[in-house]
C-alpha cells in the first residue's frame, strides 16, 4: 500500500510518557487532521497532554521489564488487530518495540525518531526497531554511522 496517496491515514502514536510523549505531541502539524490514537502510559502528564485525544494505556515500567514487554505485546496485538493503523510513529521507548514488530505483520508502515539527546550512541529501543522501521529518523549526522539507512533531519524538536 502506498500511504502517501491515501487520504484518510490512520496513525498510531506510540511512546512512553514524559519526553517521548512530548516529542510525538510536537508533531501535531502532521497528525492534527488525521484519524489517530495514542498508546502511552496512563500517567498524569499523559492524561493532561492527551485530555482531548483517544489514548490506550500501555503497561509500565518497561525498561528491561520482561513481564510488561509480554503484556504490551498482547496489548499491541489486540490494538493493532482492532485499529489497523496505516502508520505507527514512535520516538521511544520500549513500548514501541512490540507495536513496530507486530505492526509490520499487520501491514503498517513504521516511523521511528531517535531521540535528540543521543548524539553518537544508539538507544536500546532504536537498535531493536531499526531492522523493521520503514523510515528511521536521526537528528545528528554522527548517528548515520550507527544507522546507515537513517534519514538525518537535524534537530526536529
Amino acid at each position: 500500500m502506498n500511504i502517501s496517496n491515501k487520504k484518510n491515514l490512520k496513525v498510531a502514536l506510540v511512546g512512553s510518557s514524559g519526553g517521548h510523549l512530548t516529542h510525538l505531541y510536537l508533531l501535531k502539524p502532521f497528525w492534527k487532521d488525521k484519524d489517530r490514537f495514542w498508546v502511552t502510559f496512563n500517567k498524569e502528564d499523559a492524561q493532561s497532554v492527551l485530555k482531548n485525544e483517544r489514548m490506550i494505556p500501555a503497561f509500565y515500567p518497561t525498561n528491561r521489564n520482561i513481564k510488561n514487554l509480554i503484556r504490551n505485546t498482547f496489548l499491541a496485538f489486540k490494538v493493532l488487530k482492532r485499529e489497523k493503523p496505516d502508520i505507527i510513529i514512535s520516538s521511544g521507548a520500549a513500548v514501541a518495540v512490540p507495536f513496530f514488530y507486530l505492526g509490520k505483520l499487520f501491514g503498517a508502515k513504521t516511523i521511528y525518531i531517535e531521540v535528540f539527546d543521543r548524539i553518537d550512541r544508539p538507544t536500546l529501543t532504536g537498535k531493536l526497531v531499526y531492522p523493521v522501521t520503514d523510515k528511521f529518523i536521526v537528528q545528528w549526522p554522527e548517528m548515520k554511522k550507527i544507522y546507515p539507512k537513517a534519514i538525518n533531519l537535524g534537530g526536529i524538536f
